[in-house]
């Protein structure tokens, strides 16, 4: 009890909560431009927290990354750009309830169910910490190569159009993840000479072609016919809350769960959490057919798991120093300068410290409420330009923001590339989600199959000797083949009654 007196103690206090108020809005800034992601957003903030004490530095890290990972879904609703990549697995859903006059709804279930999401995620960052560190590092490559064929399953989901279009976007995606030397063989792969190739494609820029300057070209060709200002206006934010959480809450749960999960795990974070989710959420959904058009219930479900993926990263990162994602990696460095080693001796010598990092996660989710209000309300201007004008602009954030990934034009020479692809791909009704999912989980899947390998000796049957990973692996093989054997079942059954 005094642990917990003593962090409150060292939380509410006025320079804190301000410095924890200003990176708030600095991450909601950063996460709502395309390009630049949550992950820079801690990292610029780097710098300024060496003249902050430890709470405070810990407080600003946490609250600008909570807010940057919502934020990404503002541009991403709005103007069809993914702010983050954590916002592109339902970036074209959210975009299409704007088209249809219904922004509102997408932007307020993105506000609410994002804070329900940072919420219980923390939640079981303080209940369940050390049980969901153990399980996370009982995950080696076996397991996380059954993760990653998981996820990539999902592509078939996440289509609206056929099943095999999915996996020709899957496979176009899965292509471009071999470009360059970072392979297990380190052997450079369809670079064509190009030193910048060597270094492979870099994901912000392809997301942003893909999903952004696709758009750009489309409006250039097809004019501005489909849009008016007024389908694009964003009214009461919050109408429909109430409503949502009552018809929705079941997948709502299921995103929390999922969300915290694979944030616990080592390496996955929020990106996979909010694609594997909506996958999830189409598979079961009881109109799966609505998906694609307009759809609050797979928004639902992935905004709630990126959202308790950042905190469910938190996990692995407190108990043992082992970083959840590329957000606590920077985090736990920062810790290291502070004198805070992050381990089980953190719980046990500097409690008041584990109980104010949890503090600083509920007020920062709760805050996203006002904030995230505010930045919508003040973000919706955009859609009274006019798409003539809008689309210029939006090309020249596109291009900033693919400079800033490496400070090269190389980035932007990317971009213009996918977005040629992307709009080439839509024109031909072949989706871009599943490109978008080979390209981000390609150089896992092939990392972990070879060092599986490795450990194994060539043998197979090893990617099901252990518990954990013969679970997924059972799982994924289910996934693929339950289905064509039910039909085959119910043909033959239904063969003799027809005879």
């Amino acid at each position: 009890m005094q642990a917990i007196e003593a962090a409150f103690g060292l939380v509410f206090q006025g320079h804190v909560l301000l410095v924890i108020g200003l990176a708030a809005a600095f991450g909601l800034f950063v996460g709502a431009i395309p390009g630049l992601t949550a992950t820079m957003a801690i990292a610029l903030l780097v710098p300024v927290t060496f003249f902050m004490d430890p709470i405070t530095a810990v407080g600003a890290m946490i609250s600008c990354s909570a807010m940057a990972i919502f934020a990404g879904d503002i541009p991403g609703t709005l103007l069809r750009i993914p702010g983050t990549p954590a916002s592109a697995a339902y970036t074209s859903e959210a975009y299409a309830m704007t088209r249809k006059g219904e922004g509102e709804i997408a932007l307020g279930a993105n506000l609410f169910f994002s804070a329900l999401g940072g919420l219980f995620g923390t939640a079981v960052l303080i209940i369940g910490a050390p049980m969901l560190a153990e399980v996370a590092l009982k995950f080696s490559s076996f397991e996380y190569f059954w993760l990653a064929l998981l996820g990539l399953t999902c592509a078939v989901f996440i289509g609206s159009g056929s099943a095999t279009k999915g996996l020709v976007s899957l496979f176009l995606g899965l292509l471009i993840a071999t470009v360059g030397l970072n392979n297990p063989a380190g052997v450079p792969r369809f670079t064509f000479g190009s030193v910048d190739l060597m270094g492979g494609v870099d994901f912000i820029p392809a997301m942003i072609g893909l999903f952004a300057v696709s758009e750009v070209l489309r409006v250039m060709v097809h004019g501005t016919a489909g849009w008016s200002a007024p389908q694009a206006a964003v009214g009461n934010l919050f109408t429909g809350w109430g409503r949502m959480f009552v018809k929705y809450w079941p997948q709502q749960l299921r995103g929390n769960v999922m969300g915290t999960a694979i944030g616990a795990l080592p390496g996955a974070g929020a990106d996979i959490a909010a694609w594997v989710s909506y996958a999830t959420s189409r598979k079961f959904s009881k109109t799966p057919e609505k998906f694609g058009t307009g759809h609050v219930e797979g928004i639902i479900e992935s905004t709630s798991a990126n959202n308790a993926a950042l905190a469910g990263a938190w996990v692995p990162a407190l108990v043992f120093g082992i970083p959840g994602d590329s957000i606590t990696a920077v985090v736990i460095g920062v810790l290291y300068i502070k004198g805070l080693n992050p381990g089980p001796t953190i719980f046990i010598n500097n409690p008041q410290m584990i109980y104010a990092v949890f503090i600083i996660f509920i007020l920062a989710n709760v805050a996203m409420i006002p904030l995230g209000w505010a930045a919508i309300k003040a973000a919706k201007q955009i859609l009274r330009v006019p798409r003539n004008l809008l689309m210029p602009a939006i090309l020249a954030f596109c291009i900033v923001g693919a400079f800033a990934t490496n400070n090269a034009a190389y980035g932007v020479v990317l971009m213009l590339g996918f977005g040629v692809l992307g709009f080439i791909m839509e024109e031909n009704d072949i989706p871009i989600a599943p490109c978008i999912l080979g390209i981000v989980l390609g150089p896992m899947l092939e990392e972990n199959f070879v060092t599986s390998m490795i450990k194994s000796e060539g043998s197979f049957l090893a990617f099901f000797e252990r518990p954990i990973a013969a679970a997924c692996g059972i799982a994924t093989l289910a996934i693929w083949f339950a289905p064509p054997l039910i039909r085959l079942v119910r043909r033959a059954r239904s063969a003799p009654a027809a005879a």
